[in-house]
């Protein structure tokens, strides 16, 4: 079995935790960017699929698209729509493939310890998103 989404905008890396006290606690919590990302990737991969993989081993590959910055000259704009130049620039690309399995745990998935090989990479291209297949192994 192998399902495909999309999820549309600019992509989003999993931020640190963050960590606030309250009187002689500290309490962590995740940056409310963070969670509204991964909201937004469980709402599109229910919308666009909403398959289970259970207990299953699986892949997970991972293809975050950015804009094009509007400065740069249209011979440059080719170069980075043809994956001459790639996005070497924040969120980490680590980050990228976290956010999505964390979203999707207990989803798509029952755990992302189920999670035994991946495919991430960053490119450039005039509609930001990310493309994301998950298969079986």
């Amino acid at each position: 079995m192998e399902v495909h989404f999309t999820i549309p905008g600019e992509p989003v890396g999993k931020g640190r935790p963050r960590f606030s006290r309250q009187g002689s606690f500290v309490k962590a919590y995740t940056p409310g960017k963070t969670v509204s990302y991964e909201n937004l990737i469980k709402v599109e991969y229910e919308r666009q699929s909403g398959l289970s993989f259970g207990e299953r081993e699986i892949g997970l590959r991972v293809t975050a698209y950015f804009s094009i910055p509007k400065s740069v000259s249209k011979a440059k704009r080719q170069r980075m729509k043809d994956g001459e130049i790639r996005p070497a620039k924040k969120p980490d690309i680590d980050n990228v493939c976290k956010v999505v399995a964390d979203a999707l745990n207990g989803v798509a998935y029952n755990d992302d310890r189920q999670i035994v090989y991946t495919e991430i990479s960053k490119r450039y291209d005039d509609m930001p998103r990310m493309d994301v297949s998950i298969f079986d192994m």
